[in-house]
């Protein structure tokens, strides 16, 4: 078998994987790699920082199912992505994050640019990879890529230290991969969707409750389906929105520490629980033992070790959502005792009873004269766009304000940090996003804090022609620590007044960019339609409300029926 070096074996590798982009930033440890790029199909997309590289390769892979890849040098250019990396892993992106590392001889001599990213990443990473031998680096590379996709997805680190980059390697052909000690589960029990699907049969006052699962697994269909057939009302997670329609009548919406007051209340008095690609985050169930009281609980989730972690389980289905979700409408549509009319009949009750709490508290706010209030901003964005643009976020009341005004009818179009809540996630995720899509409408809804984590990623975006919008609801404050100082600090305000902010209009200009801004109400909407006519990068600053707070509110510690309302 001939040989060829380490540089065109990775990038052979990336090929092979059906990888068309990556993102990245060079340096001394990845020349090589880079030098070969040059010859290759390959697109790279070079960022302004390594964390706006990973960024970007998530926002990627979270718009399109597939894997994100990143390219970055040793030492800072390793640890500047952890951030990245750290972000997809808590949401469960899949990623595959080259890094290079010095030379094999000068691993533990505290080598210049030298760091050990491998054990540093170790928290943060589905599984890494430092690659010792150079016959090894194929099969690496493949073993990463289908850790990354497979089960539950998450991020995946290869570090490449620099001479086997530079080494002759061989390219066996692939071959399926099997490995002893991982091998998810993706079909359910027969015996356990029988018991979910009796309890559900059962139960009067059922809850879908769906995560971030649903849509990696691509099971919205399956899931919509059975919440259609058993007529029973929907709440997400901010990693589900999308993954059940927003506009069906049956969505109450996200629940938890922000959701919608019919949400929380749906989930406290129901008695049959189906959390499906969930896994019980403490913003979503507030006070432990207050949480769904009364219900039975089914959880369907691919990683075992999710279920029955934080809230007792008493129906655990541990496999892929759209199996398990195939696998409950099959069975109610062969079950004779199953008739659509009857449960519909038999819930009626519950979704009144649901219906009357959304009317009596519906997700609103009070106006006020001229000021632009953040939630008209979604508001408007979501009748201009109908709902169909691909929405990122940044973190903090902007993100809460995103998931709970702008209605995600289908999934991957709303990417935002969920777990990690990471600042600056916003515009070099939209940038993946807008170069996987590119005739797609992409708008970064961002805070004036937040927007300025990565934003120097607008030169990205000019460069290599990703003309995303972005949306700063700018109020001089580090909004969602504000709304707490207020609420149990006593108004002190610690650390969150933006006390410098730069001329986001002149900003923009200065990066080749549109900049428009809105003060007044009135003004909103002509900023947004000429925004979206506008064939460049935007940045649309809105000067908002400036204490305009996010409510419902479940303050800490408390139950989620103990909001705090508008």
């Amino acid at each position: 078998m001939s040989k060829i070096t380490g540089s065109q074996a990775i990038i052979k590798c990336l090929q092979e994987e059906g990888i068309d982009t990556i993102f990245g930033f060079p340096g001394g440890a990845v020349i090589d790699l880079y030098d070969e790029l040059m010859d290759s199909d390959i697109r790279h997309i070079l960022v302004r920082h390594e964390q706006g590289a990973v960024h970007a390769a998530d926002g990627y892979a979270r718009a399109t199912g597939k894997v994100g890849v990143a390219l970055l040098t040793s030492g800072p250019g390793a640890t500047n992505g952890v951030t990245g990396i750290a972000t997809a892993y808590l949401d469960s992106i899949p990623l595959v994050v080259l890094t290079g590392q010095v030379p094999r001889a000068l691993i533990g001599n505290d080598a210049f640019q030298e760091v050990d990213i491998v054990g540093i990443t170790r928290p943060c990473t589905k599984h890494n990879y430092l690659v010792k031998d150079p016959a090894e680096l194929v099969s690496t590379i493949r073993e990463a890529f289908y850790l990354a996709a497979s089960g539950r997805p998450g991020p995946v680190l290869i570090d490449l230290p620099k001479d086997v980059i530079a080494s002759m390697v061989s390219f066996p052909e692939k071959k399926p991969i099997k490995m002893q000690t991982y091998q998810p589960n993706l079909e359910p029990h027969p015996g356990q969707i029988e018991k979910a699907c009796k309890a559900f049969l059962k139960a009067k006052r059922p809850v879908l409750y769906i995560g971030g699962g649903v849509i990696l697994s691509n099971a919205n269909k399956e899931l919509t389906e059975l919440a259609e057939k058993m007529s029973t009302p929907v709440t997400m997670t901010l990693m589900g929105l999308g993954g059940f329609p927003g506009t069906n009548p049956l969505s109450l919406g996200m629940l938890g520490m922000h959701g919608s007051y019919a949400s929380n209340m749906a989930v406290a008095k129901s008695d049959l629980l189906i959390a499906v690609g969930a896994r019980f985050d403490d913003r979503v169930t507030g006070r432990l033992d207050a949480f769904a009281p009364h219900a039975e609980i089914i959880h369907i989730d691919i990683d075992p070790t999710s279920i029955s972690k934080n809230v007792s389980v008493d129906i655990p289905i541990v496999a892929d959502c759209k199996h398990a979700l195939l696998a409950m409408n099959s069975w109610l549509d062969n079950a004779k005792a199953f008739d659509a009319g009857a449960v519909a009949d038999r819930h009626r009750p519950w979704l009144d009873q649901v219906k009357e709490w959304d009317d009596k508290h519906p997700l609103t706010y009070r106006e006020e004269g001229d000021i632009i209030k953040p939630q008209y901003v979604i508001e408007v964005l979501n009748k201009l766009t109908g709902g169909d643009a691909i929405i990122t976020t940044e973190v903090g009341q902007n993100q809460m304000w995103a998931a709970q005004f702008y209605k995600f009818n289908h999934p991957r179009r709303l990417l935002t940090s969920g777990g990690l809540g990471t600042m600056g996630y916003g515009l070099p995720a939209a940038i993946g996003a807008k170069l996987a899509f590119p005739d797609a409408t992409v708008i970064d809804i961002a805070g004036d804090g937040s927007i300025q984590m990565n934003i120097q990623e607008l030169a990205t975006a000019r460069q290599w022609g990703a003309p995303v919008k972005v949306a700063i609801l700018n109020n001089n404050y580090l909004g969602m620590v504000r709304q707490w100082q207020e609420l149990f600090y006593n108004k002190r305000y610690s650390a969150t007044v933006m006390e410098v902010t730069p001329d986001f209009i002149e900003l923009a200009r200065a990066y080749g960019a549109v900049g428009l801004r809105a003060k007044t109400k009135d003004e909103v909407e002509p900023v947004i339609k000429e925004a979206l006519a506008t064939d460049n990068l935007v940045i649309m600053d809105f000067a908002i409300s400036r204490e305009e707070g996010v409510f419902p509110m479940v303050p800490a510690g408390k139950a989620t029926t103990e909001m705090l309302l508008v």
